[in-house]
């Protein structure tokens, strides 16, 4: 009886909503509700999401597993039902504002709004022609492939995995022009719905109350949205020097590969040159930037191969990382339901994701691994996602979540950075650790792909959200893109580009609607995760060498994080780690001391930075 007038009160309120209303409706408006029917309204939206979000997450699974017209309309349909539900839930909590509630009832309540990246209008038809969007644009970059005609006139079709390995290995800039422009033209179909898409997710956010989808999204951490706008700003400012030393040096180094007429010894960098579809990672062309040579570096892409490790065991390294801080094992579900290799018979959306279906019986990784360093990298980032969801699965639902979501990537990223050559050497992939003579390369390999990215994680969401309010309208897609890159990264479009491309679409994270904010957070709190770890494991040495490995203390400090789920405000969950309160991104600055002193030294008095347009 309880459950069915919880139920009819929330219908009841919806068709308030609707402006449908009468002397009863009036009535029970007017007598504020007490904290009890507050807590009941709340277990019953969270028993309802829990099985609605299992369903989207099912659906959604199969379709990115296989991708099918079939398999697409079965996750647009599981997507609406659970948006169709946020939305009438997040509507019914209206009548809850401005009461004085318990703190756990305030911030679940806060949260039931922030349920979906986007909030779905309440009018079925638009509803449903979102998700139906939503789906495609994803189904679209899983499919997309360039095709290409080769010497002897038969057609290649190529895939983003196949593209950007030719990219990372290829030094032939015509090569790598031809690749870029190939896998970019995926995006162009997508502009039209892209911009629809907008248009929805902007109504349904505003039905819940933000006058955008980008302000919804920087309202979960937190924070007022400007106030966590002008925190990116300050950790961008305090990590910008050591980017723009790394710049000058890989781009006066391509200078010297390519020549004036591929690579100007100033200015910004073309796109192609930089070993990474997307130009975010620099790691591949690190033979072409290299520093003298100790003899001491190793391959570990030549190791793994050499040991004849496959997908699977790739992955069990990374298991066998967090059993060693006393964490349990992966479930046998995940063993038995992940996906580690691209099926030859199927399309499949081929980026890596870690899955939560109901932990901690059933969570999975979905990767179509590659044995490398990077793929390597990529598991132990992965795994600290689905050990996460472990950790957490025991919370109420609406606290099923990261910190905030920076801590989510960066829980994975920080045991990537234990990976150290004195890892590998535990774990057998080395005969011995390097002396630290080596730590140069080590550092240099580091910093091309950590420092590197630091301003692309910042650029992606600086562009959405001023799509998102218009700042940007649908005629300057494109070309506000590039502004951003050129302005953040000091990165240019290696070819004219226009308003009939849509470059946005060639990376994942837009046609899934992924806020991208999360990973340049997640590349800050890593390094002071790490530092916090290594303090806690009693290391004392040089930041870049230290991994927790095996280090059971320091794994008890993490699972008291990671079991606090988004119960708390991420400063308190911050606090019971490191011991601080803000976000700070001196442990990046510290960890990368020794090669941004050497960095200043090759540039000299070469002018860092670029100009723009």
């Amino acid at each position: 009886m309880k459950r069915y007038v919880i139920v009819f009160a929330l219908l009841f309120t919806a068709t308030m909503v609707a402006g449908i209303g009468c002397r009863a409706a009036s009535n029970a408006a007017s007598a504020a509700p007490t904290a009890e029917e507050v807590r009941q309204f709340v277990d019953n939206a969270e028993e309802r999401l829990d099985i609605l979000s299992k369903k989207a997450n099912r659906a959604d699974w199969v379709q990115q597993t296989n991708i099918t017209v079939d398999t697409e309309k079965m996750s647009a349909d599981a997507q609406s039902n659970l948006a169709a539900a946020v939305t009438e839930l997040a509507s019914g909590a209206k009548r809850f504002e401005g009461l004085q509630l318990p703190a756990d009832l305030a911030r679940k309540l806060m949260l039931l709004k922030l349920q979906l990246a986007a909030p779905a209008p309440s009018d079925p038809a638009e509803r449903d022609e979102l998700t139906a969007i939503g789906v495609w644009l994803n189904g679209e970059y899983g499919k997309g492939k360039y095709c290409r005609t080769l010497k002897a006139g038969r057609e290649e079709c190529l895939d983003v995995d196949r593209l950007s390995n030719i990219l990372a290995a290829s030094r032939d800039p015509k090569e790598l022009l031809d690749v870029w422009q190939g896998w970019h033209r995926v995006g162009a179909p997508m502009r039209d719905r892209y911009k629809r898409f907008v248009e929805l997710s902007n109504k349904g956010s505003r039905e819940l109350g933000f006058t955008d989808t980008g302000v919804m999204w920087r309202s979960n951490y937190d924070m007022p949205p400007d106030q966590f706008s002008a925190e990116l700003d300050r950790l961008w400012t305090q990590v910008r020097p050591l980017y723009l030393s790394l710049h000058a040096y890989v781009r006066s180094k391509l200078a010297k590969q390519y020549g004036s007429q591929v690579m100007p010894a100033t200015g910004m960098i073309p796109a192609h040159l930089l070993g990474n579809m997307w130009a975010q990672q620099w790691g591949n062309i690190y033979p072409l930037v290299a520093p003298p040579a100790s003899g001491e570096a190793y391959d570990l892409t030549a190791i793994l191969k050499a040991r004849k490790v496959d997908e699977r065991g790739l992955v069990k390294y990374g298991e066998r990382f967090f059993t060693s801080l006393g964490y349990q094992s992966l479930p046998a579900a995940f063993w038995e339901r992940s996906l580690f290799k691209k099926p030859a018979d199927r399309e499949v959306v081929c980026h890596a994701s870690a899955w939560d279906f109901e932990a901690p019986e059933d969570v999975r990784l979905k990767m179509c691994v590659q044995i490398n360093e990077e793929d390597f990298q990529t598991v132990h980032h992965e795994l600290g996602h689905d050990y996460y969801y472990l950790f957490y699965g025991k919370q109420p639902f609406l606290f099923r979540s990261g910190a905030n979501d920076g801590f989510h990537e960066a829980v994975g990223d920080v045991l990537a950075l234990s990976t150290t050559p004195g890892y590998l050497k535990e774990v057998g992939l080395l005969d011995r650790v390097p002396s630290q003579n080596a730590d140069l390369e080590y550092l240099l390999k580091m910093a091309l792909d950590k420092v590197a990215f630091l301003p692309f994680g910042l650029m992606i969401d600086q562009w959405r959200w001023k799509v998102f309010s218009g700042e940007i309208p649908p005629s300057d897609y494109n070309k506000a893109w590039w502004q951003l890159r050129e302005q953040y990264q000091g990165v240019v479009a290696p070819v004219a580009r226009s308003e009939s491309d849509f470059d946005p679409g060639a990376k994942y994270h837009i046609p899934a609607n992924t806020p991208y904010a999360r990973y340049f957070l997640a590349f800050i709190l890593q390094f002071q995760f790490h530092r916090a770890l290594c303090h806690e494991a009693g290391y004392t040495g040089p930041l870049y060498r230290c991994s927790i490995y095996a280090n059971k203390q320091a794994g008890a400090r993490l699972a008291k994080m990671l079991e606090l789920g988004t119960s708390r405000p991420w400063p308190e969950a911050l606090g019971v780690l490191t011991g601080e309160s803000k976000m700070d991104a001196t442990a990046i600055l510290d960890y990368f001391a020794p090669l941004k002193e050497w960095l200043d030294k090759q540039n000299g008095n070469a002018a860092l930075g670029w100009k723009t347009d």
